[in-house]
């Protein structure tokens, strides 16, 4: 992943529902094979506002298949970015974004037979709706069933397009809507994917060990709630794949517990690689990550969300031990292959190395 920023320039601005639009961008033949990404992947956007810079992430909504990028952005209340956006944005303005990234992923392969769940709430069809489109057209014997969650017909994002793949794959698609605040005639599909409902979805609708993979995206409680009841049927966490775009604040414990282990190892001395770049960075527990101490150093390491979920500032340490607070960007198998979140790191040991450039 290259970790700088490029201009690229709004081709369309769609309105997709009263809170929600569809922003696809030119792409010149310079930037195809930077901009080239996996389905489920995000883009991390900059911007100043007042002076101050912003940093997010939207989920890619199209297949890689298409030959076009496009991102979909729900107006969150008090959201600087997302409302600029909803309410700003047209076609012609230019945007700082950063190469695609992100772990949401899966290998899609044109021979598989294979099946596929998914479980999105509100602005979680993003990614979801990437990774369907991608599924369906790259393995014509794959089956994919949608579960999808809004508080109204009005606000469900994507509505029309989801509609047109379920008629061109009528045998491959199945979709399943759930309101909150509109009644169906058939009770199954009133009210939120909480655990009961997603219980019994998977007790009438899907059998769970004959599904290669579920995807996760949308509001906590859903992916906790989906999360919990798959595992309580003995799913594999490695067939569980779930994209988070924000998460709680720490427990009064595991802060105090994150804090200690700043504070000890304050002094503790790091090698530190960017952009072919190495300089020596002294860990100060007031700075709190390893991301802090390196960009207050002056290397410019990437991030965006500093929540411990995008993935954005991810590195290798290849010597010496840090610990993270929380984790949900990177997978089991970066885990191992010794990638960690810089944003949620502190060094343990003396002598930590990492780089940025993996």
């Amino acid at each position: 992943m290259s970790i700088d920023f490029y201009k690229l320039r709004v081709a369309e601005v769609k309105r997709e529902t009263p809170d929600a639009v569809s922003v696809r961008f030119e792409l010149p033949a310079s930037l195809r094979d930077t901009f080239a990404f996996k389905a489920g992947q995000h883009l991390t956007f900059r911007r100043a506002f007042g002076g101050e810079e912003v940093r997010r992430n939207y989920s890619v909504c199209v297949a890689p298949s298409e030959g076009m990028l496009k991102i979909g952005v729900k107006k969150i209340a008090g959201g600087v970015f997302s409302g600029w956006v909803n309410d700003e944005l047209k076609a012609g303005d230019e945007l700082d974004v950063m190469a695609p990234h992100g772990s949401f992923c899966w290998d899609f392969t044109a021979g598989a037979r294979r099946a596929y769940v998914a479980f999105a709430g509100g602005s979680g069809i993003t990614p979801i709706l990437s990774l369907m489109k991608a599924a369906l057209a790259t393995e014509p014997n794959s089956r994919f069933i949608l579960f999808y969650g809004n508080r109204n017909s009005a606000g469900v994002m994507f509505l029309e397009e989801i509609a047109g793949l379920k008629d061109r794959y009528l045998d491959r698609l199945s979709v399943y809507h759930f309101l909150e605040d509109e009644e169906e005639e058939i009770e199954l599909f009133n009210g939120r994917l909480d655990r009961a409902k997603i219980d019994e979805l998977l007790i009438q609708l899907v059998k769970p060990a004959h599904v290669d993979a579920f995807f996760i995206c949308g509001p906590g409680p859903m992916m906790d709630a989906a999360e919990d009841a798959l595992l309580a049927r003995g799913v594999d966490k490695g067939r569980i794949l779930i994209e988070r775009f924000t998460t709680g604040p720490l427990s009064a414990a595991q802060a105090a517990a994150a804090r200690a282990l700043e504070e000890k190892a304050a002094g503790l001395k790091m090698s530190v690689t960017l952009n072919g770049r190495r300089m020596n960075v002294t860990f100060d527990p007031a700075k709190h990550s390893i991301l802090d101490n390196v960009r207050a150093a002056g290397l410019p390491a990437p991030f965006a969300c500093k929540g411990g979920v995008c993935a954005t500032c991810r590195a290798k340490v290849t010597a010496g031990e840090v610990s993270m607070k929380v984790n949900y960007g990177l997978s089991a198998q970066e885990l191992a292959d010794g990638y960690v979140l810089t944003c949620q790191a502190t060094p343990v040991t003396e002598g930590v190395a990492l780089t940025y450039d993996v």
